[in-house]
């Protein structure tokens, strides 16, 4: 039995987005914004430039993506499903969500247009979004595999910045071809 306990997010947002924002970013402010994010207590940032088939599937006019990889807690992850695992679960969902707040507002106050895309939203496919970026693959448990690993939770922005610097390979390929059917993989994962 699973239960679910999400709330939705609260705005915390402080900064507004800019009238005119900008849409280049300057390697300086780049290192900068990556290093605010791993700061945070984020693992990691990826980006992804959605394609316009992509926009024209999901009726969406927005296209760079910045998505923040925080590592789940590795004693809820052990805990066996219960009212208590999704009320701590919830509450490190929570104080992502409110760290990403954050990021968007160090965004906003450089000039730059910039939202949180709800993670429980339906209306947008976030692990077709995350694939985008070149980065992850999807696993045999449906799960985004990044080189950070499996057990990561995921917060995504998306932004004016149009010259992030997005992949064009993935090198991430490899695990579709080493995964089988056996599963040891998934239950070896730290």
């Amino acid at each position: 039995m699973r239960f679910r306990y999400h709330h939705p997010i609260p705005n915390f947002f402080k900064v507004e987005n800019p009238i005119n924002p900008l849409t280049t970013i300057s390697e300086d402010l780049l290192n900068e914004l990556e290093e605010f994010i791993l700061n945070k207590g984020f693992v990691g940032v990826s980006y992804s430039k959605l394609s316009d088939d992509f926009k024209g599937m999901w009726d969406i006019d927005w296209d760079n993506i910045l998505i923040l990889k925080y590592e789940m807690s590795e004693d809820i992850l052990k805990m066996k499903p219960s009212k208590e695992k999704t009320v701590l679960e919830d509450k490190e969902f929570q104080d992502f969500g409110h760290r990403t707040f954050d990021i968007v507002d160090f965004l906003r106050k450089n000039d730059f247009e910039a939202d949180l895309i709800h993670p429980l939203d339906d209306t947008v496919s976030l692990r077709s979004i995350a694939m985008q970026s070149n980065e992850c693959v999807i696993t045999r448990n449906n799960m985004c595999m990044f080189k950070e690993g499996i057990n990561l939770g995921l917060f995504m922005i998306k932004t004016s910045i149009k010259n992030l610097p997005y992949k064009k390979e993935n090198d991430m390929l490899w695990v579709e071809d080493f995964c089988s059917t056996c599963g040891v993989c998934i239950d070896r994962c730290p």
